[in-house]
């Protein structure tokens, strides 16, 4: 523990790390419990092609892949509604059209792929004060979008037909909950890497549902185990030698095997 209180590189990763963790607990319940956890695997593909464009054309990478997810959720949105495909339909079109694009990227520029290799499995100890302060300010937007409509999402999430009657606007609200994520994805990937950055979405989500009453205490839960899971990675990776972002993943599921069992015990 003394390393991070040393070592500046350290304190960055961590501070990036727990805001981003956070902000994928926190998006994650919703999508878990509108059975749109495959969205983060499906935008994560997307993200690769970002990546894959950026460093095809020597644009930043984040930014590439935050263009490229942003601009392809609100593509599959209009082409649900137009279409009238399901979401998992949409997202698993566009999911394969971007792996497929990323990987033609990169078999014709051969000389990016060490850069890439950061990408695909997370660098979190490489990552620079910029950003950081990037994680933080775009952590914080998707945090205060969720707070701002709270009540709508949480109507929406449980009950879709009697929000719209009400006269929520549900479409808006699963648009804004497409972008969250996109932007999650692509804030993730640095962590664990875009293999990996749906775990983040998904695990500490369904760990603080197995033992919550309500769904504040899901959040406060899933929002405990992303920051744990995170921080007890980064120190494993530390002591251990190992990747961060495998040991970020596997403690995550620990902690979800944990609360797994605690729920039982509880009922």
């Amino acid at each position: 523990m003394e390393a991070f209180f040393e070592y500046g590189f350290l304190q960055r990763a961590l501070l990036a790390g727990i805001f981003i963790g956070l902000a994928c607990a926190l998006l994650g319940l919703f999508l878990v419990l509108r059975k749109d956890a495959m969205v983060g695997h499906g935008l994560s593909h997307l993200a690769f092609a970002g990546v894959a464009v950026g460093l095809f054309l020597s644009l930043p990478p984040l930014a590439a892949a935050l263009a490229v997810c942003v601009l392809t959720a609100l593509i599959i949105m209009k082409i649900k509604s137009v279409a009238g495909l399901h979401g998992d339909t949409a997202i698993g079109i566009f999911s394969s059209v971007g792996l497929a694009a990323g990987i033609l990227l990169v078999s014709l520029a051969r000389n990016f792929n060490v850069d890439l290799m950061g990408y695909l499995f997370g660098e979190i100890l490489a990552v620079t004060h910029f950003e950081v302060w990037l994680s933080v300010g775009l952590a914080g937007g998707v945090l205060a979008a969720l707070l701002l409509n709270y009540s709508r999402l949480l109507y929406m999430t449980f009950d879709r037909e009697s929000a719209q009657a009400a006269g929520v606007k549900v479409q808006r609200l699963e648009t804004l909950l497409t972008v969250l994520t996109a932007v999650t994805i692509v804030l993730g990937m640095k962590v664990v890497g875009i293999m990996l950055v749906a775990a983040l979405l998904v695990i500490p989500a369904a760990g603080g549902l197995q033992v919550a009453r309500n769904f504040r205490m899901a959040m406060a839960v899933s929002a405990a185990a992303a920051v744990v899971s995170i921080a007890a990675g980064m120190a494993a990776a530390l002591e251990f030698n190992i990747p961060a972002s495998a040991a970020i993943v596997l403690i995550s599921f620990a902690v979800f095997i944990g609360l797994l069992i605690l729920g039982k015990i509880r009922k």
